[in-house]
């Protein structure tokens, strides 16, 4: 079976179902070795993800979050999946909508398709190629939408009044500070998990810049839908954010999502 978009929304949508179903129980948090909070929903979501990618696409090696953490990190070579089956654990706590499913097929260090689902807000955003990518409504467990239900996602024109950049009101960091202040930025909003990137691709947000630590499977699959609408991921000096990197135990170096903006020329 070839793996398309498509497939990834229906792997998605159901983890979603069962995230949702946990959701709305009096549900425990435990604690992974880190110190990251991690529930019943991230690992029966990630369960359902490991089953339903193998049953597609058998020769895909998976390196997900909680098997990471268990100490699960398969060989892989150019090709791979990254998952993280509930991004925004955090929010999921609080009982705040803004987590999402996330899977990212990587090749040659490159995301060339993703899914970030968010069913709490039935946000589905899916990157088919490195090319193209649209979003849609789509209940938790519901039918994968028809084209016709489908909107192209394309960053918009940088406004002339300033950008709306994406970072935290109340706990950025020096750095971002320092980062804004060399951008024409009319509006600064806030978003939880993945959906950072998604708000870019929908042309919601322009710029978000990140220097905080995360990981690779926190960032594969929102980085495929932001850079298949136009968008660019880089790392702070304009070089691409990749992917694969196994010396650095699949850490991100600080990184920008732009939209409608010339990121720096890495030197």
């Amino acid at each position: 079976m070839t793996l398309t978009g498509d497939i990834l929304a229906r792997i998605a949508l159901d983890a979603g179902a069962l995230i949702m179903d946990v959701y709305a129980t009096d549900f425990n948090v435990d604690r992974k070795d880190d110190s990251s909070p991690v529930t019943e929903a991230d690992e029966k979501a990630e369960a359902l993800i490991l089953t339903a990618l193998a049953e597609a696409d058998p020769s895909l090696p998976i390196i997900a979050e909680e098997s990471v953490a268990a100490g699960n990190i398969p060989e892989h070579g150019s090709r791979f999946a990254l998952v993280d089956p509930l991004d925004g654990t955090k929010e999921f706590i609080n009982k705040r909508g803004e987590f999402t499913v996330n899977i990212g097929i990587i090749e040659n260090g490159v995301p060339v398709m993703g899914v970030v689902y968010a069913p709490a807000l039935n946000r589905l955003f899916v990157a088919d190629s490195r090319f193209s990518a649209w979003q849609a409504s789509a209940e938790p467990g519901g039918a994968v939408p028809t084209p016709e239900n489908r909107t192209q996602l394309r960053i918009r024109p940088a406004p002339e009044g300033g950008v709306t950049a994406i970072a935290s009101k109340s706990h950025r960091s020096d750095e971002t500070n320092a980062f804004l202040e060399t951008q024409k930025v009319g509006e600064i909003i806030s978003a939880g998990s993945s959906l950072k990137f998604c708000l870019i691709a929908a042309g919601e947000a322009d710029l978000y810049p990140r220097h905080g630590r995360t990981m690779e499977w926190d960032t594969a699959a929102g980085h495929a839908v932001a850079e298949a609408a136009g968008a660019r991921v880089t790392e702070t000096d304009g070089s691409p954010l990749l992917y694969g990197k196994t010396a650095r135990g699949y850490d991100n170096p600080h990184f920008i999502v732009w939209g409608d903006i010339t990121p720096p020329t890495a030197g």
